[in-house]
């Protein structure tokens, strides 16, 4: 009995000590314009990102993921919850948005997958025409 007691404790553990993280998407905040609050987040396996949107017409979308985790978009004005299956980093724009850098990182864990990441990060940057070098700023706090 005390074996399957244990065993339950431990099988929703998981879920126990998770933590959700929430990020708002805001027309100006204290990184600038167009921007997510904050814009890089250090979470765990099992953590959840809540994206929040304070300001109308922004929602989210993945442009780099870790092997195996599930690629994600957001409708828009609609609060969206992600949970965080896979170590790595996770690079995300507000596609409406994205040319004035509205953007952000998550790292789970490792950094599994950071050159991929890296490489993507490069693509966006270069194709901003505002806030540049937000993502390389975030991207620094990558350990």
């Amino acid at each position: 009995m005390k074996k399957v007691l244990l065993a339950t404790l431990f099988a929703f553990s998981g879920s126990v000590f998770a933590a959700d993280h929430e990020v708002k998407m805001l027309d100006h905040g204290k990184d600038g314009g167009m921007v997510f609050e904050p814009g890089f987040v250090k979470a765990e396996v099992g953590d959840t990102v809540t994206f929040v949107p304070t300001h109308k017409g922004h929602w989210v979308q993945s442009r780099a993921i870790p092997e195996g985790a599930e690629k994600f978009l957001s409708k828009e004005n609609e609060k969206f919850t992600l949970t965080l299956t896979h170590e790595g980093v996770y690079v995300y724009v507000c596609p409406p948005h994205r040319t004035m850098n509205m953007s952000g990182i998550i790292q789970v864990g490792k950094p599994t997958n950071l050159e991929n990441a890296t490489k993507e990060i490069e693509k966006i940057e270069k194709r901003t025409t505002e806030n540049k070098g937000r993502l390389f700023e975030y991207l620094d706090q990558v350990k």
